[in-house]
């Protein structure tokens, strides 16, 4: 980070919309409208001849070149096989992703007339390594300084907590997106925001109530015309009624009924949308909400959080009525509607200002004391909050209160390795479990399986599972590493696994034999997120193309 005045942007990388946020002047977090004079961008992509295009002409025009437009990519990051293809050319996710940054980027630019190049993006809390490493090559793509990747539901809760600040509260964050869901129990104090438990689905969101609805007028259409066909093969039939849809979802809100109209093959039949239909036909989406919040409430009873103060709701789809209902029949408190559209990304733009703040302190001290920069990082960032502001008082400097909060984040994925029983079968054993406070370290011993063993294969897994030895079906490989052992070792010699969780779920892993202590360090690469050639193209052909 430079010397001089720098500001570190927040970023909400949404399946459906997309929005960026700083610190004001004065202190406030803001949205930053785009060029439409909005806060919030389609997250939509078209691909139009030679030109990129991004936000509401993209979204348009999916229903007239669905070949040509990407929609709800979120879900797809990190994901292996996902390549669009157009016009001969193959993009990967990230490489998509990273035009709806440029974009909203862009358009900020022209906004506030400064000029960005730093960046804290937001991702689900149930994303996972390969997602998460996604979403940081997303914003390396487009050509900006990805400092963090942080969980939506903790940048929400950091901008609850600036206004919610004086009290010691702990709260439920139903954060139900355009393409993800999450559930996550935070404490917040006014010296520090604490992850409890998260929990969640990043394939659940309002794209799936959009696609209920989608699915009900196809059908309605068969039996007003009597036609057999499946209407949406049809690919511009399929998208027109996506944009009904979400359209009809957003009415749904405010009236009881609304009429929609489908055209398919010199067709066209008026339809009318009831709110109690649409309720009962996504009836089964609203309930998976609820046992992932149970889920995720046993979870949190097990750390000691058996009860919660407040529920505050955020994401654009917990403004369909049905959600605030359900959740206040369901756990008997009235949910609160806290900023949905904009909490996520302010709460990024926030945690971006303590960043700039926290270096910026830490290069002051330094210079006072005639220490490193990475000497007094280091007692900055192992201490707590109370000692924090003992060392920022004794150095004879200033800092806002709210920028000396702790933010204590937790993973949401099991890390193991792949053992062998004693009947010579596979299991995974987790190193660090599910919800457990990161950064974290954890070592267990292990031992070689017979006797001259030349080498040790690892396995790096990772699962939803918050149990300690689980089948490997149950589970991922993220990564593999090898450890040569020295000659003529016996049988049951002991090797040393160690992993080391970051803040962003990074994991670094090392394992060490006893006998001559040898060993292997090795950083999760994950193999199905974009990176050599691939990455060098995708950099190259979005620094050369224009965005609109």
């Amino acid at each position: 980070m430079s010397k001089q005045a720098q500001k570190i942007y927040g970023i909400d990388l949404g399946t459906t919309y997309s929005s960026i946020a700083h610190v004001d002047e004065h202190g406030k977090a803001v949205l930053i409208p785009n060029a439409e004079s909005s806060t919030s961008t389609p997250s939509v992509v078209f691909f139009d001849e030679d030109e990129i295009i991004v936000g509401d002409v993209a979204k348009e025009s999916a229903a007239l070149y669905p070949h040509d437009v990407v929609m709800f990519v979120k879900r797809s990051m990190g994901e292996p096989n996902f390549l669009f293809e157009n016009k001969n050319q193959s993009f990967h996710a990230e490489e998509i992703s990273g035009y709806i940054i440029r974009k909203i980027v862009q358009d900020a630019e022209q906004s506030t007339g400064e000029k960005i190049k730093d960046i804290v993006i937001t991702c689900p809390a149930y994303f996972g390594i390969n997602e998460r490493e996604a979403t940081r090559k997303a914003g390396e793509i487009a050509g900006f300084n990805v400092h963090q990747i942080i969980n939506e539901p903790t940048a929400a809760a950091i901008a609850y907590g600036m206004v919610e600040s004086d009290d010691e509260h702990v709260v439920l964050v139903y954060d139900l997106g355009g393409g993800t869901f999450d559930i996550t129990m935070i404490d917040i104090k006014p010296e520090s925001i604490e992850v409890i438990c998260t929990g969640g689905d990043h394939n659940l969101g309002g794209k799936d109530w959009d696609d209920r609805i989608v699915a009900y007028l196809a059908q309605e259409f068969q039996k007003n015309t009597g036609i057999k066909e499946d209407i949406l093969e049809d690919p511009t039939t399929c998208q027109d009624l996506q944009l009904s849809a979400e359209r009809s979802k957003k009415m749904l809100t405010q009236r009881r009924k609304v009429p929609i109209s489908v055209t398919h093959g010199g067709e066209r039949v008026k339809i009318e949308l009831e709110r109690a239909k649409f309720e009962e036909i996504t009836h089964d989406l609203m309930e998976r909400t609820i046992a992932f919040t149970h889920d995720m409430l046993k979870e949190a009873a097990k750390k000691g959080y058996n009860t919660f103060d407040d529920i505050i709701l955020v994401g654009g789809s917990t403004r369909m009525p049905q959600v605030r209902g359900r959740v206040k029949k369901e756990f008997s408190k009235d949910p609160r509607i806290f900023d949905p559209e904009g909490s996520v990304a302010k709460g990024a733009a926030i945690y971006g200002w303590k960043l700039v703040l926290h270096d910026g302190l830490i290069r002051r001290i330094a210079a006072k004391t005639k220490k490193s920069f990475a000497q007094i990082k280091t007692v900055m960032d192992e201490s707590d909050s109370k000692t924090r502001r003992k060392l920022v008082q004794a150095s004879g400097e200033e800092m806002p209160e709210s920028a000396m909060v702790d933010i204590t984040d937790v993973t949401s994925k099991s890390f193991g390795v792949v053992i062998l029983t004693q009947n010579k079968g596979e299991r995974v054993f987790n190193i660090v479990l599910k919800n457990t406070a990161v950064p974290t370290s954890a070592k267990r011993s292990f031992y070689t399986a017979e006797e001259n063993q030349e080498s040790v294969y690892i396995r790096v897994m990772e699962s939803e599972s918050s149990s300690e030895n689980i089948q490997p079906e149950f589970a991922v490989e993220i990564g593999t590493a090898l450890l040569d052992l020295p000659p003529g070792l016996p049988v049951d010699l002991p090797i040393d696994i160690s992993f080391n969780l970051d803040k962003e779920g990074c994991l670094n892993i090392t394992a060490v034999e006893s006998h001559e202590n040898r060993r292997v360090n090795v950083s999760i690469e994950t193999t199905s997120v974009i990176e050599g050639d691939a990455l060098k193209l995708a950099k190259k052909r979005s620094q050369s193309l224009v965005v609109h």
